[in-house]
């Protein structure tokens, strides 16, 4: 049976990686999930991310690789799903809320593509918001 939210499945992971100060991290590969660790990792919150192909399986998996700061204390605080299988949360882009008045970032779903709140903001596209991180 198929997973039912890929993308909380992976937020989950990071969450718990990150909690435990884990150097890395595996997730399923899809397009979303690897869309979103773009963005994760052009907002400064992942060191990057890699794609592993396994012959035994036939789809891949992306391991995520987790940052620091120098003193060892994590840079992901927190992360949320927002936007889930059961109710979906679309904004528009006058309305995609701040996360932490600005220290935190929106990552949306939108006709351009998996972007930032700010991105989108400046683009002018609304979207699902898919997740909080700060």
């Amino acid at each position: 049976m198929g997973m039912s939210d890929p993308i909380a499945d992976m937020l989950t992971r990071i969450r718990n990686a990150n909690h435990r100060k884990f150097k890395s991290t595996d997730v399923f590969f899809s397009k979303v999930n690897l869309s979103i660790a773009k963005v994760l990792k052009k907002t400064g919150y992942i060191s990057g991310f890699e794609i592993k192909r396994d012959s035994t399986r036939r789809k891949g998996v992306l391991r995520i690789y987790l940052k620091y700061t120098v003193s060892k204390e994590r840079v992901i605080t927190d992360i949320q799903r927002i936007s889930k299988p059961g109710r979906r949360f679309y904004s528009g882009s006058k309305e995609i809320p701040k996360v932490l008045n600005g220290y935190g970032v929106s990552i949306v779903s939108t006709s351009k593509g998996i972007i930032t709140d700010n991105e989108a903001r400046e683009m002018n596209v609304g979207g699902e918001i898919l997740c909080n991180i700060w």
